[in-house]
């Protein structure tokens, strides 16, 4: 029986201060890479969702071994060979980060693999990682879609490899091939998220990186036959932040201090969309940890809104917040658009169609193609009828973004698949429970 979250008032006024969760793209880089050292590798604050804890299931499926403590975790992996007895199959659920990083470190297993997804993942693109693994010199059943089984080879021969999507899965999925591979691949990669990179560069990897002032970095990664472990306290992550920032700000009368949280400058997106339109945040308390920024992010409620003509270099910095960044357009004066995000509808649901889909039910005027939304916004707005949310492929995303209108704009909510916030953030309604408990 499905699970369902109904919601039938807005929360109430609140002033705190509270800690998310362990970032899940750190989380499940943690582990992997903890995979290719022999020696003990350390994390807190590692992330316990199910994304991450399929993640810890393959690695011990490879053979690393893996403890719980009170506030940490350990894992001994592997090394950079992969030799197994029996054909394996490894299940990355719902997480596309998983399914697709994974694949390149397998990228010299000497015997078959499979890799398996949930319903979601199984529709999602693979051919982007499929075609330059390929080049490397690995073997696949299929080259687009879940199920996959790899073949690798013994020493994966380098490659040039050209990323034009802004995927920081495509990238650090050749990234980690690359380490297995015989002398140096070169990659041009359009400007995503950097923390691979940040790893492997505190790792001391072989790796050398050109900013340049377009829309490409270039890269270029050296074969390695062992790297050290990494010890390492996961910060909390801003696209789990990003529900409660914009909860504070649509809300009356609230402010809300989230401590010790990444703000890479490939995920702030977020943050400068949201100045743009007003809001009032501000972040505090800025430092660096092995090659991450961190800081205390500061929020208030904001009213007098406005739209915005976001610009589409901040895209590839905002995918994941986007769907609630839809939200404040829905409470500013005027017409907000947002172009060139096609990315939206390879996550784990067709988010710009949802994004549409929950905006029509509140009754906020969008207009909405492939890759881009058009919303008229009204900063009067209160929502006062029904609205039922399902059949949203458990898109963890939509769930929370869905409770977070709810909790700001009125109306009886009945929203399905209440388990779907595993994926990425198992204590969601803790915090917002801990934020206004009568709500």
């Amino acid at each position: 029986m499905k699970r369902f979250l109904k919601i039938n008032k807005k929360i109430n006024s609140f002033r705190k201060t509270i800690n998310v969760e362990g970032d899940k793209s750190l989380s499940i880089r943690w582990v992997l890479i903890s995979l290719l050292s022999e020696k003990k590798s350390v994390a807190y604050n590692l992330l316990m969702s199910e994304d991450v804890i399929n993640a810890l299931n393959c690695v011990k499926a490879l053979g690393a071994k893996v403890k719980f403590y009170k506030n940490r975790c350990e894992i001994i992996g592997i090394g950079m060979k992969i030799n197994i007895q029996n054909r394996l199959t490894l299940n990355a659920g719902n997480s596309g980060t998983l399914g697709r990083l994974i694949l390149g470190i397998l990228i010299n297993t000497n015997k078959k693999i499979k890799i398996i997804g949930d319903k979601s993942l199984s529709k999602r693109d693979f051919s982007r990682i499929t075609k330059p693994l390929i080049k490397f010199g690995a073997k696949f059943n299929s080259k687009k879609n879940l199920p996959l089984e790899i073949v690798g080879l013994k020493s994966p021969r380098s490659i040039n490899y050209t990323e034009i999507k802004g995927s920081a899965q495509c990238k650090s999925t050749v990234m980690l091939a690359a380490l297995k591979s015989e002398g140096t691949t070169i990659i041009k990669a359009k400007k995503s998220r950097d923390h691979t990179e940040l790893m492997f560069k505190f790792l001391k990897i072989p790796i050398s990186i050109k900013k340049s002032n377009n829309k490409f970095d270039f890269i270029k990664v050296k074969g390695v036959k062992k790297i050290e472990p990494l010890k390492y306290r996961i910060p909390g992550d801003i696209s789990s932040s990003a529900f409660f920032i914009v909860l504070t700000i649509l809300s009356e009368n609230s402010q809300l201090l989230l401590k010790d949280i990444n703000i890479n400058p490939s995920r702030v997106g977020i943050v400068k969309i949201l100045k743009l339109m007003g809001a009032k945040i501000k972040l505090l308390n800025i430092r660096f940890y092995k090659g991450e920024r961190i800081s205390d992010i500061f929020v208030k409620s904001s009213k007098n809104l406005t739209a915005i003509n976001c610009p589409t270099k901040y895209n590839s910095n905002a995918i994941d917040e986007f769907l609630v960044i839809f939200l404040i357009a829905a409470r500013s004066k005027g017409v907000s658009i947002f172009k060139n995000l096609s990315e939206l509808n390879q996550k784990e649901s067709p988010r710009l169609k949802w994004a549409s889909k929950i905006l029509n039910s509140m009754g906020v005027k969008n207009i909405t193609t492939n890759s881009s939304i058009k919303i008229y916004g009204n900063p009067n707005l209160v929502v006062k009828k029904n609205i039922i949310i399902r059949n949203f492929s458990k898109d963890h995303r939509v769930f929370m973004m869905s409770v977070i209108a709810a909790l700001t704009f009125g109306g009886k909510w009945k929203i399905n698949d209440l388990d779907s916030m595993k994926t990425s953030f198992p204590k969601f309604l803790d915090i917002l429970n801990k934020l206004s408990p009568k709500t």
